[in-house]
C-alpha cells in the first residue's frame, strides 16, 4: 500500500458527462487511475462514482481539493478525498460470542480489514483476552435496564476519546436506543442472521432447525432506529438440509456472519458504500 495512493468518492444528481468531468480532472493533474466504479440509479436519479489513483511526490491534496470543489459545486456533488494509508479507526462492540470479533482481529492483523481496530467494548469481560493478545484497549461497560442511559453515554465518550470513525457491532447483544442509533447513523454496522424476522430472540439457529429451513445466512446493515431494518451492505447464504444438527447449523451460521460482517466493514472503510435512500450502492 503506497502512501501516494488516494481514494476519491462522490455522488450527485445524475446527468451526462459526470465520469468525463471527474476522470478528465484527474488526467489534467497527471494522476493515474488504478481502479474505478460508477453507477447511475434510474430510480433515485443519482450518480455514484468511486476511484483509486496514484500520485507522485509533487501531489498537493489541498490544491487538488480547491480545484475539484469548483467541479463539485457545479455538479451539486457530495465528495471526499482521502489517502489509502489513512485508514479509518473502528471501535468494535461485542458480547459473549467472539466469532465475528476474532475474524475482524485476524484481518486487521494481516492488514486486510481496511480499518484499524482502536478499541473493543463489551458488556461482558469474555473478550478481554482477545484485546490483551492484540494489545488493543478493552473497555467493560455493563448494561442493565436501569443503567442503559449511563452505559450509552460512556460509549459516546469512548467514541470521542478513541477518535473512532466507525462502530462495528460484532454480535453485541444489546439494542441501542433510538437516540444513539440516530447519532451513529451511517457509521455503525450491525450483523444478524438472515433468519430474521421469523426467528427472533434466543437460539435462532435452533428455531431454524425446528422449522426445517433450507437456506441460512447473514445480513450486515447500517444501524438505524428501526431495529434490524437499516440499509443493507452485504449478505450471504448457504444451503442446509435435514442432515445438519442444530449445533452444526449454528457453527455454519457463525462462519457466514463473520464473513459477511468483514465484507461490510471493509467496504465501508474503503468508502465503497453509498447511502441511496433506504438502500445502498456498494462497489465491491
Amino acid at each position: 500500500m503506497s502512501g501516494h495512493d488516494y481514494i476519491l468518492r462522490a455522488d450527485c444528481p445524475d446527468d451526462i458527462g459526470i465520469v468525463a468531468d471527474v476522470m478528465g480532472y484527474l488526467a489534467e493533474h497527471g494522476l493515474s487511475v488504478t481502479e474505478n466504479r460508477d453507477f447511475g440509479d434510474p430510480v433515485s436519479q443519482r450518480f455514484f462514482i468511486w476511484a483509486k489513483f496514484e500520485a507522485d511526490d509533487h501531489f498537493d491534496p489541498t490544491k487538488f481539493n480547491q480545484g475539484f470543489e469548483a467541479l463539485a459545486t457545479r455538479r451539486k456533488m457530495n465528495w471526499l478525498l482521502r489517502g489509502v494509508a489513512d485508514v479509518p479507526k473502528a471501535l468494535v462492540m461485542v458480547s459473549r460470542g467472539d466469532h465475528c470479533l476474532n475474524d475482524l482481529l485476524y484481518r486487521d492483523r494481516r492488514g486486510r480489514l481496511g480499518a484499524k481496530i482502536c478499541a473493543i467494548v463489551s458488556n461482558h469481560t469474555d473478550a478481554k483476552w482477545h484485546a490483551d493478545r492484540h494489545q488493543i484497549p478493552f473497555y467493560h461497560v455493563p448494561v442493565s435496564k436501569e443503567t442503559k442511559p449511563e452505559a450509552e453515554q460512556a460509549l459516546r465518550d469512548l467514541i470521542t476519546d478513541t477518535g473512532a470513525d466507525m462502530i462495528v457491532l460484532a454480535r453485541y447483544m444489546q439494542v441501542l436506543s433510538n437516540q444513539l442509533s440516530g447519532e451513529l447513523e451511517g457509521r455503525c454496522i450491525n450483523i444478524h442472521h438472515s433468519a430474521l424476522p421469523s426467528f427472533k430472540g434466543a437460539r435462532p439457529y435452533h428455531q431454524a432447525y425446528e422449522h426445517g429451513v433450507k437456506l441460512m445466512g447473514a445480513t450486515a446493515h447500517y444501524v438505524t432506529a428501526d431495529l434490524d431494518e437499516g440499509p443493507i451492505i452485504a449478505q450471504d447464504v448457504a444451503p442446509v438440509d435435514h442432515r445438519l444438527s442444530p449445533d452444526r447449523m449454528a457453527e455454519l451460521g457463525k462462519d457466514i456472519e463473520a464473513r459477511v460482517l468483514a465484507r461490510a466493514v471493509t467496504a465501508h472503510a474503503e468508502g465503497r458504500v453509498f447511502l441511496n435512500g433506504k438502500r445502498t450502492v456498494v462497489f465491491e
